[in-house]
């Protein structure tokens, strides 16, 4: 099995490989080829990452390479997690959007919207490539935003799910909370990417008992604190939000945070070196514990899960993914793509039925919905009328006053990555 990780010089890529490491029963990789054409970082993590392969007993071969053409070529699965621009982008995406008093964050709002438009012309020519190479490839989007990016993907024909480690955290911790297994927690996850709620969390599968009142009611604290929103919140909905709601049910609030405090960008930019510093150390052979600070936690657990059930060797029966629609939401359009359980094999992800929802949040999840159609069109055709609608649509923003301005700073800090500005 050859599997390729575009993005590859990603200072997350060893928290990757460290999950292939330690689970090549699940995903039994020949070749692991990372890709980047940042040769400087490429060779630091991939030196790493084959020490780490050494140390565990993995018998599987890495290859690093700047050539995107050669990467892919036979790849069975190919892992995108790109961020075009790099950090630099990022700030400007945390840091703008403030200046009209909204949210600066690299996945919602207009610092998401400007990532979208940077990211979606890029992932599209590098899956086209990948079909060439291999057309029965899956591709596997952890390029955010993700559902818009894997909407893209689906929307020009190509084998893609969407993966984000929002919902393997949660269980995770409810997990630790239950003192059981993860994989006897069944998460009803529902929602959007970046934009989920937990409506239910069942032990033993999709039929099994619910019992996330019982986590609201014994650990109502712990979960608050972890999802940074006030435990009576919880309480009323009788769900548990994701983090990224907070951008939503507590705006201002976070806006007057943000003005206040260094961006996560410069964070993980200074972050990024220290790792670095790290990577070139010949006797790591391990995942450095700096790396949890960094984000992505446990996103190895669900790249293997996701890979291994896609290419018919395993994995578990359901996952939480970023898929077509296709009626499981009856209130958005077929094509819109949801992150939802699913169940997942070698045909692709198939979305398990979500009871009706609380008005409370299908009218969030068709409000950001549209905005994502505007954004993809934004993204694909360009101009900057598309990205005022964008931008106009967004619940984030709303005002005429406020999308006007955004809409030139997001073309003004964005220019050199938009072929039509």
């Amino acid at each position: 099995m050859k599997l390729t990780v575009v993005g590859g010089g990603s200072t997350y890529t060893p928290e990757l490989v460290d999950g292939f490491a330690r689970l090549r029963d699940t995903l039994p990789i020949e070749e692991l080829v990372l890709v980047d054409p940042a040769e400087d970082r490429l060779e630091l993590v991939g030196g790493l990452a084959r020490r780490i392969f050494a140390k565990q007993g993995h018998g599987g071969r890495i290859v690093t390479t700047s050539d995107l053409d050669a990467g892919v070529d036979g790849a069975d699965a190919v892992l995108l997690q790109l961020r075009v621009g790099g950090q630099a982008a990022r700030q400007q995406d945390e840091t703008w959007p403030l200046e009209c008093g909204c949210v600066g964050q690299e996945t919602t709002g207009a610092g998401g919207l400007a990532k979208a438009l940077r990211t979606v012309p890029v992932v599209l020519d590098i899956a086209e490539r990948v079909r060439r190479g291999n057309p029965r490839a899956w591709i596997i989007d952890f390029t955010n935003p993700v559902g818009i990016v894997t909407r893209a993907l689906l929307q020009a024909g190509h084998r893609a799910v969407g993966l984000c480690n929002v919902a393997i955290g949660f269980q995770r911790k409810f997990a630790a909370l239950l003192g059981t297994a993860p994989a006897d927690v069944h998460l009803a996850h529902v929602g959007l990417n970046h934009l989920t709620w937990e409506t239910g969390v069942r032990l033993g599968g999709p039929e099994g008992e619910n019992v996330l009142p019982k986590l609201l009611a014994e650990h109502g604290e712990a979960i608050a604190d972890d999802v940074r929103l006030p435990r009576p919140l919880l309480d009323r909905l009788g769900v548990v939000p994701s983090y990224y709601l907070r951008y939503y049910y507590a705006h201002d609030e976070v806006v007057r945070e943000l003005r206040t405090k260094p961006s996560r960008a410069a964070e993980v930019a200074a972050m990024e070196r220290e790792l670095l510093a790290m990577y070139g150390d010949p006797a790591l052979d391990e995942k450095p514990a700096l790396l949890a600070k960094r984000g992505g936690a446990f996103y190895s657990e669900a790249a293997v899960d996701l890979a291994a059930a896609l290419l018919g060797g395993g994995g578990s029966p359901y996952q939480v993914v970023n898929a077509l629609n296709r009626g499981t939401l009856p209130f958005l359009p077929d094509d819109a793509v949801i992150e939802v359980q699913a169940a997942v094999g070698p045909a692709g992800p198939v979305p398990l039925p979500v009871p009706d929802l609380d008005p409370l949040f299908t009218g969030l999840i068709a409000n950001v919905t549209a905005y994502e159609d505007l954004a993809l069109e934004a993204a694909l055709r360009g101009g900057r009328d598309r990205v005022f609608r964008a931008l106009l649509a967004h619940p984030l923003i709303g005002q005429y006053a406020y999308a006007d301005a955004l809409t030139d700073q997001l073309i003004a800090h964005n220019r050199e990555h938009l072929a039509w500005a």
